[in-house]
């Protein structure tokens, strides 16, 4: 109840350029790092996390700050937008980079990415950040997210999930389950915008969705439970398809989302680990 109130929260604040620093090279990069780093699944999703919802404010203080200048007539429009622009650029490493180091402090505590780990990694990028620099990187997103940077990620909702289906007598390979859905959830992430593309186009029944439909499709692409449920059903699917139906209906009753809905996200998402155009 906890998550799914969160997740609804979520959703109605939702920022109109949600998602937009969940392109593939930028979550490969992340998922790349935390492997090099042995962190633990959990501390790469809330990374990419922590990262798209630090980006998002970050771009909106400086439209912000952008048009108070035009106003005040202190900058021309082009040149105040140009060096924000710039800024954002020149830092985006570091801030991935402290993300990552934020998120290891929250789930691994035994394996936290120290300053030293950071800045050698930073250093062979050839970026000459000092110690005091990643310190102050780290407490700029800190109170740029006012402190609330234990995010929930869709990883929790498919433990807690999997945990209710146990629970409630849906009985499932635990193992060979959860690590399915771990490399979906991987995948779902790494091809993000492919299969939210397929998934808005079977909704709408339509190959070329108009710009409100997609507009409108943002709060679905955000969704953690929607989400959780789709890569539940499609590891089931893939591991277990005699359970299928019947995981798709225990899901239903649990969350909510309707049995097409779950049917849909795990078509779409099936279609882009197969690879195949055929229906």
């Amino acid at each position: 109840i906890h998550l799914a109130t969160e997740n609804e929260r979520y959703l109605s604040e939702l920022s109109d350029q949600a998602g937009c620093f969940k392109e593939t090279q930028t979550v490969e990069f992340i998922f790349l790092l935390s492997e090099k780093w042995h962190l633990d699944e959990s501390a790469r999703y809330q990374a990419v996390e922590l990262l798209e919802r630090f980006m998002i404010k970050q771009v909106e203080q400086i439209c912000k700050t952008s048009r108070e200048n035009v106003r005040s007539g202190e900058q021309g429009q082009g040149g105040s937008w140009s060096s924000l622009k710039d800024q954002i650029y020149d830092t985006f490493v570091l801030r991935l980079v402290s993300c990552i180091q934020l998120a290891s402090k929250l789930s691994v505590h035994y394996n936290i990415v120290n300053s030293d780990t950071a800045l050698k990694f930073l250093q062979s990028l050839k970026y000459s950040y000092t110690k005091q620099e990643l310190l102050e990187s780290e407490l700029a997103i800190l109170k740029s997210l006012h402190f609330q940077i234990n995010v929930s990620t869709p990883l929790a909702y498919v433990e807690l999930l999997l945990e209710v289906l146990g629970h409630n007598g849906c009985l499932l390979p635990a193992k060979p389950v959860h690590q399915m859905c771990m490399q979906l959830l991987d995948f779902s992430y790494l091809r993000r915008d492919s299969i939210y593309d397929t998934l808005l186009k079977i909704a709408i029944e339509n190959s070329t969705p108009s710009k409100l439909q997609v507009a409108k499709f943002l709060t679905v692409k955000e969704d953690f439970m929607l989400l959780a449920v789709g890569i539940i059903s499609t590891s089931v699917f893939i591991l277990n398809p005699g359970d299928w139906k019947q995981v798709v209906e225990h899901l239903n009753c649990i969350t909510g989302i309707t049995s097409q809905s779950i049917s849909e996200f795990s078509y779409a998402v099936l279609k882009h680990v197969v690879g195949s155009t055929t229906p």
